[in-house]
This record gives C-alpha cells, structure tokens and sequence, in this order.
C-alpha cells in the first residue's frame, strides 16, 4: 500500500504526457488539414484578369472567424472589435455626409473588382443584394437586416453619422465576423462613395426613410 501512491504519480503525469501529446498531435492534423485545403483551393482556381489568387489568403481576421466556435471566445472577440475600429479612417474634411443620390447609385452597382470588369474600374456596394432599403425596390436580399427608415428612426446626429460611415469602412469593428463586405478597409470603395451611402442611409430626403 505504501507504493501505490507514487504509482498514482507516475501515472498521473504518464497520463497528462501521452494527453499533451495527443492535444499537440491534434494541432499538428489541423494545421496540416488547413495548408491541405488551401493547396487544393490555389490548384482550383486559376488568376483571370485582375482577379487574382491573392485574394484566398485570408488576414488574421478572416482566419479567426473561419474557426468553429468563434462565438464562444468572447475576449478574442471584443479585441477584435476593438482593433478593427482602430483601423477606421474617417475623412480628413470631417465631412461624413455626401449625395444621397450619388449613394443610391452606389447602392444599386454590383460590378467592380470581378475578372470581367476593367481593371481599375469603378466598384460598387451592391447593397441591394443583401439588404432592404428604398420602398420603390421590390428586389433586395435579405441576408443582411433590413435598412428602411434607417435614419428616420436613428436620428441624424453626428455620433449617428459616425457609426453608418464606420460600419460601412469596417463592419467588423461593430459586429466580430460580419458577412458584410469591409468597404474601406479592403479598398473595395472610394471615401466619397462611402460619404454618399451613409448620406443614403441618413437624409431625410433620401427614398431610404420615405
């Protein structure tokens, strides 16, 4: 009896051993898992005019919103919020509004950036595609919450202002894996482009909050 608490030791750490290396053995799989699909996405897909194999690398962002049950980390979560707003650069003029005209135009234009498109043509926000907005549309999506009376139930203060303008450069700096394009951050828009969605979303005489 008097050896078999050692034996317990012994065991016991033989024990965490064999699970550490099980757990790094785990690790090792996934990472090997991950390089394997990637290699095959690269094999898949062949570069076509400007859209190039460039865009299958994910950021850091787009690698931690990819893990199953990144929901759960709430810490990671909040940081990333917090680092991603940090990235958004408002406009120097401290100007947020533009044309809601302009804006609409934005929002109906789906082309840019694609193989098909010239290369340094004009992107659009294709909003429509996952939100509704103007009543006069009868085609939108719905992925993404509805934005009708967007500014007429928000106000069009300037902390308001801030927000459209910031959650349309950044989404994820306001909700951690959003489906929605990061506009500004990834290049995909122009500064004015993004000050006429956002007046889009705000004016009062805009069709968004008629």
């Amino acid at each position: 009896m008097q050896n078999f608490k050692p034996m317990l030791v012994v065991a016991g750490l033989a024990l965490g051993m064999a699970s550490a290396g099980v757990a790094a053995a785990d690790r090792a799989q996934v990472a090997v898992g991950e390089a394997e699909v990637m290699g095959e996405m690269f094999r898949s897909f062949n570069p076509q005019g400007q859209a190039g194999l460039s865009r299958l690398r994910q950021d850091d962002v787009q690698k931690f919103c990819s893990t199953p049950g990144w929901q759960k980390q709430k810490a990671h979560v909040k940081q990333l919020e917090k680092e991603q707003l940090a990235t958004i650069k408002y406009p120097a003029d401290g100007k947020l509004l533009g044309s809601w005209q302009a804006g609409e135009r934005v929002a109906q234009t789906g082309v840019g950036m694609q193989f098909s498109d010239a290369p340094g043509s004009t992107a659009g926000g294709n909003c429509y595609a996952c939100h509704q907005m103007s009543a006069e549309e009868v085609s939108f999506g719905t992925i993404g919450p509805s934005l009708r009376n967007f500014g007429k139930t928000r106000g069009n203060t300037e902390a308001m202002q801030r927000y459209a303008y910031g959650k349309i450069y950044n989404s994820q700096a306001y909700s951690a894996c959003s489906n929605m394009p990061r506009f500004g951050h990834s290049g995909i828009l122009t500064e004015q482009q993004m000050k006429d969605l956002t007046a889009l979303l705000l004016d009062p005489n805009s069709p968004v909050n008629k």
